[in-house]
């Protein structure tokens, strides 16, 4: 049986995901080739990872979404500022947080990492941290053109501010070929519905 490479996210409306093309077009002017750009149309904000999953499995998914999403009310969140992982002085991924009710969206994610546990997905290690992955620096980047990059990436002008509403979290299968992931919804889980 053929595994469906899967995760759980917010997808976000198109004014934010101009705004982010418009970011990421003004820092791939400083033409760093070591830079993976991710299109601003796939960019999603993941709640949860779930990997290659049977699809005999993908019920129990959508009824343990559902129980942890339902009855949570929509909420807003807003575009923050850049940054990287792990730091500045050694980016590895590049990315714009968010801020606005986080505390609802950390515990919608956390509900989301126990309800899912029983069902055999591992909860998270790391803390979560809200973010909009813009691109990745590949391995081949060496100390110096991370260094070059995170210095081109400061000057980068970016004011974020734009807000959004959270009002659905979707089951999302992720397709990759060569030109890229192809994104499909499974399920849509509204937020509110009890």
């Amino acid at each position: 049986m053929e595994r469906i490479r899967s995760f759980i996210a917010v997808e976000l409306p198109p004014e934010v995901r101009a705004e982010l093309g418009t970011l990421e077009k003004s820092l791939r002017a400083g033409k760093h080739a070591f830079v993976k750009w991710v299109d601003p149309d796939g960019i999603h904000l993941t709640l949860k990872f779930l990997g290659g999953v049977a699809p005999d499995v993908i019920p129990g998914i959508v009824k343990a979404m559902t129980g942890v999403i339902q009855p949570v009310s929509p909420f807003e969140l807003r575009m923050g500022g850049l940054g990287v992982f792990p730091n500045w002085n050694r980016p590895q991924v590049v990315w714009v947080g968010l801020e606005g009710d986080l505390d609802r969206l950390a515990a919608l994610q956390q509900g989301l990492e126990q309800a899912l546990s029983p069902l055999g997905f591992t909860p998270e290690s790391r803390a979560f941290k809200a973010h909009l992955t813009l691109g990745r620096l590949r391995e081949r980047a060496s100390p110096v053109d991370r260094q070059e990059f995170a210095a081109w990436a400061r000057t980068v002008e970016f004011k974020g501010g734009l807000s959004f509403d959270i009002e659905s979290v979707n089951l999302m299968k992720s397709q990759l070929t060569p030109g890229g992931a192809i994104y499909t919804p499974l399920a849509c889980v509204k937020l509110g519905e009890t």
